[in-house]
């Protein structure tokens, strides 16, 4: 009986995080509330303080798992015959990824990003995927595939676009948000380092297409 009540409170707790990311994700910190956290549940305002005494207690348990989940996608350092720009595009795909279909993951950001204050008190995943990224890059410039732009700045813009394009409205085809977006990916590497995208792109620069 005992195991049975324990797994019961294992699976509501699990629905409040989910519910919890869900606001903390469209909301952000400030502006979710316990009460919607316990409309999504279903459950009494009271019955959810039964598993987090706080709006505060509830984001830092969120932060803590999600810091798992990164954990998972980081590449380990330095496998051999993997450069580092190659373990850049692999670590973005996958970031994507689990951002598209993690809301948890989502709302870990969103809270790293709204809350520094709270993310000192618990993981930081933000500043832990920003650190990552900007690691690949500057061992992709040692390794001569990028050049030497600020390594903190390329990193920041990459993770701006990760996270952005999950925002995007769909494109041509159906394309959009539910893509990984493999090709947008490199064009914006291949930006980065100073390479034509495509092998049109010497043409398109050497005659533009005049307006109407």
């Amino acid at each position: 009986m005992r195991m049975v009540k324990q797994e019961r409170a294992r699976r509501t707790r699990e629905k409040v995080l989910d519910a919890a990311a869900e606001e903390f994700a469209v909301r952000g910190y400030d502006k979710a509330t316990l009460d919607a956290v316990a409309r999504r549940t279903g459950m009494t305002k009271g019955a959810l303080y039964g598993h987090f005494s706080s709006k505060a207690d509830l984001a830092a348990a969120l932060l803590v798992r999600c810091q798992e989940v990164w954990r998972e996608l980081v590449p380990a350092g330095g496998e051999q015959g993997v450069t580092a720009r190659t373990a850049l595009e692999s670590l973005a795909a996958g970031l994507f990824r689990r951002l598209r279909e993690d809301v948890r993951l989502r709302a870990a950001l969103r809270l790293s990003s709204d809350c520094p204050n709270l993310a000192r008190s618990a993981p930081d995943v933000l500043r832990d995927v920003h650190r990552v990224l900007e690691d690949l890059v500057r061992r992709a410039q040692r390794e001569g595939d990028m050049p030497p732009h600020p390594p903190e700045l390329v990193a920041r813009l990459l993770l701006a676009v990760m996270y952005g394009a999950l925002h995007l409205p769909p494109g041509p085809g159906g394309c959009g948000r539910t893509s990984i977006w493999p090709a947008e990916w490199r064009l914006l590497l291949d930006a980065l380092s100073g390479e034509p995208a495509w092998p049109h792109a010497s043409a398109v620069r050497d005659h533009p297409v005049s307006g109407p």
